[in-house]
């Protein structure tokens, strides 16, 4: 047993630096990714790679900290093995790839996932477009100001249907057509929780959700809706994010209250409808 402390402290000498030198080559390879995911399979390995390294880390931390709490000289009890410790790694392959698309991680750099694009928000819509109804609750109602319901359709777009102004359905479509065309696995698993929906952002008076003008999206994998505010997503949403950035559509991962499942209209591309009188 007197042993237990050296064999402890030498697996964590040789983990540090292996950790050490894996992280930056992760990340350098998602930071040097480009446009939309043109290789889902080698993005879900990354990622996978990632919350493996991840596990180890934490592993190794707990470690240390037995390692600290030993008195000099003395012996330690073995580890009782932690949950998952036994648990086999994940396996690779096209079954494995796929499952992986519902698999929820940590969202990666989430400050900085809409980098170029900003938000609209509930004041510059009101100052582009007015108001899309003049009274609002906390429930979804009908779209009243004519200019903009006159533009409103239901459709089947891609994957799933949809209420939203013609414009967002236009853009929606060539998202999932360039998803569909690159990643038909991943195409096939798009689900909505939603589109449309005119009411006030809950917790104020008067202010408008992006949803209440049809330019915003609620989408997930399989079904499955996102916990809010965990930093937490489905991976499956993070290669959908790339293809929405590249379209001009906002990722709700970055907002101060991570809404992973929430994709809305940039204020640069409502500029751009607007200019060229799209919208």
């Amino acid at each position: 047993m007197r042993f237990v402390p050296t064999i402890i402290l030498a697996f964590a000498i040789i983990l540090a630096p292996v950790i050490w030198y894996l992280f930056p080559i992760v990340f350098s390879m998602e930071e040097t990714f480009d446009g939309p995911a043109v290789d889902s399979g080698a993005r879900i390995e990354i990622e996978m790679l990632r919350q493996q390294m991840e596990d180890v880390q934490s592993k190794l931390n707990a470690l240390q900290t037995e390692v600290a709490r030993l008195p000099s000289g003395g012996s330690a009890p073995l580890l009782a093995p932690g949950p998952g410790d036994d648990a086999e790694m994940p396996r690779t392959g096209p079954n494995a790839i796929i499952d992986a698309y519902a698999q929820v991680v940590l969202i990666a750099n989430r400050r900085n996932v809409n980098k170029g694009l900003k938000v609209a928000g509930p004041d510059y819509l009101e100052a582009k477009l007015g108001r899309p109804r003049d009274t609002l609750s906390d429930t979804c109602e009908a779209m009243t100001n004519p200019n903009l319901s006159s533009r409103l359709v239901l459709e089947e777009v891609g994957p799933i249907r949809v209420r939203m102004l013609q414009p967002a359905v236009d853009s929606l479509r060539r998202v999932f057509e360039n998803v569909r065309a690159t990643d038909p696995d991943l195409y096939e698993r798009i689900s909505t929780a939603g589109s449309l929906c005119v009411r006030r952002i809950r917790g104020t008076q008067n202010r408008l959700s992006t949803h209440s003008y049809g330019l915003a999206v609620d989408l997930n994998i399989d079904g499955h809706l996102d916990t809010l505010g965990d930093g937490r997503t489905q991976l499956g949403l993070t290669i959908l994010a790339d293809f929405f950035h590249t379209e001009g559509w906002v990722w709700g991962a970055g907002f101060t209250r991570e809404d992973s499942m929430h994709f809305e209209i940039s204020r640069k591309q409502l500029d751009q409808w607007l200019a060229d009188g799209t919208m």
